[in-house]
């Protein structure tokens, strides 16, 4: 299991660490700041899923007119986790 950190852009969370299994599923993830009811509820319904599906429901959901949200980065980082685990 590898362990995963990364700094969002543009939304209220500061960081974001997560850990991605040898069969590419997410674990662990934790966002520091933030909404913590919305994204403690999205660390538990990612858990144990497989990483490209989450991207793929994630990527491009916006928060207001910020043109990204805390899911959306939370898409972008695994998106970069995978290529660099490729």
């Amino acid at each position: 299991m590898k362990n995963y950190s990364y700094i969002p852009q543009k939304v209220c969370s500061k960081q974001i660490t997560f850990d991605i299994d040898d069969n590419k599923k997410i674990h662990n993830v934790n966002f520091v700041g933030g909404c913590p009811g919305n994204l403690s509820a999205i660390s538990k319904l990612v858990e144990d899923q497989d990483a490209q599906k989450i991207v793929d429901i994630l990527k491009n959901n916006p928060c207001g007119q910020r043109g990204t949200s805390c899911a959306d980065q939370l898409a972008i980082a695994v998106e970069d986790a995978l290529k660099k685990s490729a």
